[in-house]
């Protein structure tokens, strides 16, 4: 079973992406997916990890936000780094689960994927942490990590819908 770690609007707090990003590999996290508001290479540099004792670079997908100006030169950047990315809305099947995530800030996108069927849409954007049903859609965001009261990520397992959200001490940048 994979286990996806979640993580969104991080808006360039490389130092509390680091973080995040530790946590969620420290309990567990077999993929890595930012929802956006990425906001700097370096928050790209803490998802190009390669935990010790791993061969290989842990998996990672990121979408762009409306906050991502320089999204041409941040997906440079991704892929030269082995980092996905997937514009501004991707897709994976995760243990035959259909998972979709944007940033959330352009509707179509979240409506194509509730309409579509999808069994998860994931999503940031709003800074605020949610787990909600639509149709048959669970839509879910893993919170901020800059910019709110608690800054929070998330971790799914798709086959079993088990979701935990771990709270982020922040780091100064």
């Amino acid at each position: 079973m994979t286990t996806l770690g979640l993580l969104s609007d991080t808006h360039g707090r490389a130092d509390t992406a680091r973080a995040g990003v530790e946590l969620l590999l420290s309990n567990g996290a077999d993929m890595l997916i930012h929802l956006g508001d990425v906001g700097s290479v370096e928050v790209i540099d803490a998802l190009a990890v390669r935990p010790a004792g791993l061969d290989q670079q842990v998996e990672a997908h990121l979408v762009f936000g409306n906050c991502d100006w320089e999204s041409d030169a941040l997906a440079r950047y991704a892929r030269d780094l082995g980092v996905i990315e997937h514009g501004r809305a991707g897709e994976l099947t995760v243990d035959g689960k259909r998972v979709v995530f944007t940033h959330g800030h352009v509707a179509s996108l979240m409506d194509r994927a509730i309409e579509s069927g999808a069994e998860y849409l994931l999503h940031g954007h709003t800074h605020q942490q949610s787990d909600d049903t639509v149709g048959q859609t669970r839509v879910i965001n893993p919170g901020a990590l800059f910019r709110a009261c608690r800054h929070t990520v998330a971790l799914l397992t798709p086959t079993s819908g088990e979701l935990r959200v771990y709270e982020v001490a922040s780091v100064a940048r």
